[in-house]
């Protein structure tokens, strides 16, 4: 149990309380007619007891019966019966459209807002926690939400009712009742505090599982290789231990609601039986008041379990609303400016690339890129070397806008790219990179991703262009066979020719290209190549690449290192300088 004082509500629980009523404000006249349907439900419930009483009070003795009055009171009850459960059952239905349409509208709002962040912030947190606030958290949301509609409307009606009806027969009998209520909600709102901070543990320490397991299943191959599974086992079950306990401490925790509100309550219930019988003895209420109150003695006391319930579960829903509006709340990327220009429109992109004075670091007094200045005159190749971390994909990043400059520019076509719209920019350029990505439909939809409107001919031409029309009509279902996650049983380099398909068949202005044959067999390699020359003639193209064999015809070399240009020039020139370029060269050639 969790120890020191209640846990009184913060101003960030009040923030988003008040920021899940602003989505039910949408659908409020639901809301408004499931109250009016709550409120039908309880009158009618709670008449029932009075003809119940009415109808013991027929019976006057043994032998002693008023038929008459007693079926017809049986047939009011009957219809009764049945309206109620109508009204019962339209208000659930209105409740589950409510709240699943309130938390549709904040999955895609949480959805699409993550489309909306920088990539640096999803380069900082692990894909798994996003996808957790996103799915199980919203679901525990949901399930919340759908218990405070359907419980907690009745329970408010239902409690006030029946204090008017008890009222109505014995007010002195109700007095005791009023009396001894407030015990219920002492015992209830002591324990309900005390959960929510287990349950956001328990929230968080859900994200840290799911992101360690989809870490490891995504990258099982590199564990097994390196036969870290019992490392990854005990890893996993620390996580998992963690979890469990929190999850263990808050059901606990919240398990201890209900018998401690009900104890309190057939202590009222026993008050009132013991107080009705010693009235009912003196005459001063029939047998069948008597049978009345006790009935709504019983129903007054359910709802503080129902409701004390429903704390519990609204603690739970607002620690993963919490979460869940913590991603909503990420600073979107800098929108496109309101007069930023579509670049190519009107117009035919030449391609003409220049870059002034260009600094970029991810961590600040961490200098990356230091005042890069480059030229590219349209239809050339520039081909990108360094050593590892030198600043080359940075660079790649920064021409896509993924990421912005610190300082300086990036023009193209004379145009800053942070003047135009990212989705024309993006346009322009087509990425092959050394990460593949394939979704989890048919080959013939991978490859016409980036042109969902080409024809099959088009789609076949750019898999021969690739080198992949082959494999793919050996496959059980041709173009049409569905590929698992991230290109299921494939090969990385079946995988890596179908990403450089859907280049082929999308032939933008510009070409980066990033590693992009670095999962390919030197044979194949060879044809890529020259479809990579016929398809890059009259297009800038970047490209990165280790395997210097790949560059030597490119119109310009960049040598990069520490975040500066350190030579720049064509290959025979930079390897008669006998410089860095030189020295990598040579080191990936000497055996022969």
């Amino acid at each position: 149990m969790a120890k020191g004082k209640p846990r009184k509500m913060t101003a960030e629980d009040r923030r988003t309380i008040g920021r899940i009523l602003r989505y039910i404000k949408k659908y409020m006249h639901l809301v408004v007619l499931s109250i009016i349907l709550a409120a039908v439900t309880v009158v009618l419930t709670l008449y029932l007891p009075i003809l119940t009483g009415s109808a013991v009070d027929t019976i006057v003795g043994k032998g002693e019966v008023d038929w008459t009055k007693l079926l017809s009171t049986l047939r009011l009850m009957a219809i009764l019966i049945v309206l109620t459960a109508l009204a019962q059952w339209l208000m659930n239905h209105i409740n589950n459209v409510v709240t699943f349409r309130v938390v549709e509208d904040i999955r895609t709002k949480a959805f699409n807002h993550v489309e909306e962040l920088p990539v640096s912030y999803l380069d900082k947190h692990p894909a798994g926690d996003l996808t957790s606030r996103i799915i199980t958290d919203i679901d525990q949301f949901s399930q919340g939400l759908l218990m405070g509609f359907t419980q907690l409307f009745t329970g408010v009606l239902t409690i006030l009712g029946t204090l008017g009806f008890m009222f109505y027969i014995e007010p002195v009998i109700t007095m005791l009742v009023i009396v001894l209520t407030p015990l219920s909600f002492v015992v209830a709102s002591l324990i309900a505090k005390s959960t929510y901070s287990l349950f956001k543990r328990q929230s968080e320490s859900r994200g840290d599982i799911t992101a360690f397991t989809e870490e490891m299943l995504g990258n099982l191959k590199v564990v097994k290789a390196f036969s870290h599974e019992k490392k990854a086992q005990e890893q996993f079950e620390s996580i998992n231990e963690k979890l469990s306990g929190y999850s263990f401490k808050a059901v606990f925790v919240s398990s201890l609601v209900n018998p401690a509100t009900r104890c309190v309550n057939n202590i009222v219930y026993a008050a009132v039986g013991v107080s009705g019988a010693f009235m009912a003895i003196k005459a001063l209420i029939t047998v069948g008041e008597l049978v009345s109150f006790l009935s709504y003695a019983n129903q007054y006391t359910k709802p503080f379990n129902e409701i004390s319930g429903v704390a519990t579960e609204l603690q739970n829903a607002i620690a993963s609303a919490s979460r869940v509006f913590e991603v909503i709340d990420e600073k979107a990327m800098v929108p496109d400016a309101p007069d930023a220009a579509v670049l190519g429109e009107g117009e035919t992109l030449k391609g003409e690339v220049n870059i002034e004075h260009l600094w970029f670091s991810y961590v600040k007094n961490k200098e990356l890129l230091t005042d890069l200045n480059i030229h590219v005159n349209p239809g050339e190749t520039v081909a990108i070397v360094g050593p590892t971390g030198c600043g080359k994909s940075t660079l790649i990043n920064l021409l896509m806008r993924f990421y912005e400059p610190d300082q300086g520019c990036i023009k193209v076509d004379g145009h800053d790219n942070r003047e135009v719209t990212r989705e024309s920019l993006r346009n322009n350029f087509g990425m092959v990179l050394q990460e593949t990505w394939l979704k989890a439909t048919t080959i013939r939809r991978n490859i016409a991703y980036g042109k969902p409107d080409a024809t099959m001919e088009e789609i076949v031409a750019a898999a021969k262009k690739a080198h992949c029309d082959g494999f793919i009509r050996r496959l059980p279902q041709g173009y049409d066979t569905v590929l698992g996650e991230d290109g299921g049983s494939l090969s990385q380099g079946q995988k890596q020719l179908l990403c450089i398909a859907r280049l082929m068949l999308r032939l933008p202005p510009m070409l980066i290209l990033d590693e992009a044959t670095s999962s390919i067999d030197t044979r194949t390699e060879l044809h890529i190549q020259q479809a990579f020359d016929s398809m890059m003639e009259g297009r800038t193209s970047f490209i990165v690449a280790h395997r210097l064999s790949t560059i030597r015809n490119a119109d310009l070399i960049l040598v990069l290192k520490d975040g500066n240009i350190i030579e720049q020039g064509k290959h025979e020139e930079l390897l008669a300088r006998g410089g860095f370029y030189s020295t990598l060269y040579n080191s990936q050639f000497a055996a022969s």
